[in-house]
């Protein structure tokens, strides 16, 4: 059949093949699906493929009727994780984490929502997609196709299932390890963060906690910083022009001290070329213990403010009660967490570009007082003295059901001046 051009698509039999699509540059809330930077997709009969620059899989929709909803999509990310983006109820979605539309993961399950999507045939078939369209795309004579699709489809053929496996491998080489978990405040990029180690293990080791290890908090040198920034330009490719965030990790990427976060992000500015990033807002993500907070004098949050980023750093504080926190094994007496709080709330109207958040955990096997003090010492502060911050939620566990914890939100929500939302668990 003949290769036929339909303005930006081309079609050859079943195939509508889009090769540059441009999506938005600004990451906003909104309620229907959006893609950002650019991609490439291939539609057929069966599904509509979305690829990254590098002609790696990233999003894919079944057009089967068993399809859940034209308006959810499947996600791959660096990782090889598969993330299904729900769409369920809009204003529900975002009452709990800030988005309007609800991820659920191939690793774990969202413990506030009924939906399993990869339990669902149609679902599951998606995600063995791939390398069908593969063969298909392998028959095909490309000969008399334009250099850029011929291009485009060497580029898949390339990357099909196992490959995209044995990358996710490498890109856990290159960091030294999985990222357990990502701030929540990454939910503003869509995920989309390159992330980059400069220290590993945490101080406290909460009893409580199912993402730390068992590493003693130790900084990387710059060297080790430096060969991970310039692995990762290598791994992520032309694809890089697609970021313009990092995420400097591990758990308390705070701790680490001015000088490496600087080195960090300077050296990441310039080896990623995020000034000239088809994104724009470029953010840089932290994790921050009490103890790293409380630490911190104003020359560093000065230097901080002055980076080429818009600085979001999330805070772990889990109660201000003592009971709560003996109960949770965190060795940070309650005093220390108001006085962490209220320096959080300084610092976010103190500096343009600085954002401070904190994390609180919930649970029906807590104390009493528990919401009560995060009410408490939240409500202190009138809306005029809280120009950003936001309070994340952690559930402890499955001790809790959708209703108790839409009460528990609401309840919180309620009673103090900080957005609240639930805090998903994202890996990377």
């Amino acid at each position: 059949m003949r290769f036929q051009h339909n303005m930006a698509s081309y079609l050859y039999n079943n195939f509508r093949i889009t090769p540059d699509k441009t999506g938005v540059f600004e990451y906003a809330k909104v309620s229907y699906p959006v893609r950002y930077g650019k991609i490439s997709e291939i539609r057929t009969d069966d599904h509509i493929f979305q690829f990254n620059l590098n002609g790696e899989l990233k999003f894919v929709r079944s057009l089967a009727e068993n399809w859940p909803h034209p308006g959810e999509w499947l996600k791959r990310t660096m990782a090889n994780d598969w993330i299904y983006y729900a769409s369920d109820n809009y204003s529900k979605s975002y009452d709990l984490i800030g988005e309007y539309y609800l991820p659920c993961f191939s690793y774990s399950d969202n413990p506030f929502t009924h939906r399993r999507p990869f339990m669902q045939m149609a679902v599951c078939d998606a995600v063995r997609s791939l390398n069908c369209l593969i063969e298909k795309l392998k028959s095909v004579e490309v000969s008399s196709f334009p250099q850029n699709i011929r291009v485009f489809i060497d580029s898949i053929i390339r990357n099909d299932e196992q490959v995209l496996s044995d990358k996710a491998n490498r890109f856990h080489e290159i960091l030294g390890g999985w990222t357990s978990v990502l701030p929540p405040d990454v939910r503003h990029v869509d995920y989309e963060v390159i992330p980059i180690n400069i220290a590993d293990g945490c101080l406290y080791k909460c009893g409580f906690c199912s993402v730390k290890n068992n590493h003693d908090f130790t900084v990387r040198s710059q060297r080790n910083i430096k060969h991970q920034i310039l692995a990762l330009k290598s791994f992520y490719g032309i694809d890089s022009v697609n970021y313009c965030s990092i995420f400097l990790g591990q758990h308390d990427g705070l701790h680490a001290g001015i000088d490496l976060i600087e080195f960090s992000a300077l050296t990441a500015w310039e080896c990623f070329d995020f000034k000239n990033s088809l994104m724009k807002t470029p953010r840089l993500f932290l994790f921050g213990s009490v103890d790293a907070l409380l630490g911190a004098d104003e020359k560093m949050f000065n230097r901080i403010d002055r980076l080429p980023y818009r600085t979001i750093i999330n805070l772990g504080l889990e109660s201000f009660d003592q009971e709560t926190l003996d109960f949770l094994q965190k060795p940070t007496p309650a005093s220390s967490v108001k006085k962490a709080f209220h320096r959080m709330v300084d610092i976010n109207n103190c500096y343009e570009n600085i954002d401070l958040t904190a994390n609180f955990i919930i649970s029906k096997d807590l104390p009493p007082a528990h919401i009560d003090s995060i009410i408490e010492n939240c409500s202190y502060f009138s809306p005029g003295n809280c120009t950003k911050g936001s309070l994340y939620l952690s559930l402890l566990g499955n001790s809790l059901d959708t209703h108790d914890i839409m009460k528990v939100l609401v309840k919180i929500k309620k009673g103090q001046s900080f957005p609240a939302f639930l805090y998903l668990i994202q890996r990377l």
